[in-house]
């Protein structure tokens, strides 16, 4: 099976706090957020667009992997993996309905793949699929996902002490509030959506998480996986 270039996996498996745009804002917002993300140490930005037609996807997609790659944040496009290789981004995130990893990986073998995960099983089955790295989730009840239940934390403990062997990282309702219990239960990394691309001052709103983030896990002795 192909791999991701080595500097891709090494970047992935760094990540802490993994940054989602908001797929309501305007491109110039998305691309503020992304600025301000980076520039508070998020190791991951994740595109998110729901609606856009493919040049304007496109076009947002390669500003903001211009911003990353200043930072050195890993930049993933999310559902749209011809848009991921076009922007030349660093992988695609794909949710239990879209396209099968090992169809994507066909597509583009150097790529990160991620999935969308919302139970063990579900985890374990996309590490046997060749996924790079799972999201796992939603942990807390989010409008992001409007119909999901929460996990709760259980799964991410589940999720921890399994044989889970690749990057993961916790999502879903998390901030500044709730991080430190998160990555408490097990999560090496946490992504968040509204906690950083909504609040007023994004590149503070990123630090504070990062050092939440950083402070447990050295604390609890986490480390990715």
């Amino acid at each position: 099976m192909s791999i991701p270039h080595p500097d891709r996996a090494r970047r992935l498996a760094g990540v802490r706090l993994y940054v989602i745009t908001s797929a309501e804002h305007p491109p110039a917002r998305v691309l503020e957020t992304v600025r301000a993300a980076c520039a508070g140490g998020a190791g991951a930005v994740q595109l998110r667009r729901k609606g856009d037609d493919g040049l304007e996807t496109l076009r947002l997609a390669e500003g903001c992997r211009e911003l990353t790659d200043a930072s050195g944040a890993v930049f993933i496009v999310n559902d749209r993996a011809d848009i991921a290789m076009a922007a030349g981004a660093d992988g695609v995130h794909l949710g239990q309905d879209d396209l099968s990893v090992d169809a994507v990986r066909r597509l583009w073998p150097a790529g990160l793949i991620g999935r969308s995960t919302h139970s063990l099983s579900q985890a374990l089955a996309a590490q046997r699929d060749g996924a790079d790295y799972v999201g796992v989730g939603p942990v807390f009840a989010t409008p992001t996902k409007p119909g999901r239940p929460p996990v709760g934390l259980e799964l991410v403990r589940s999720v921890a002490a399994s044989a889970l062997a690749i990057p993961w990282v916790a999502i879903g309702g998390i901030d500044a509030g709730n991080a430190a219990a998160v990555i408490a239960a097990g999560a090496p990394a946490v992504a968040v959506v509204r906690a950083a691309a909504d609040a007023a001052d994004v590149e503070a709103a990123v630090a504070r998480l990062m050092e939440l983030v950083a402070a447990r896990a050295v604390g609890s002795g986490v480390v990715s996986s």
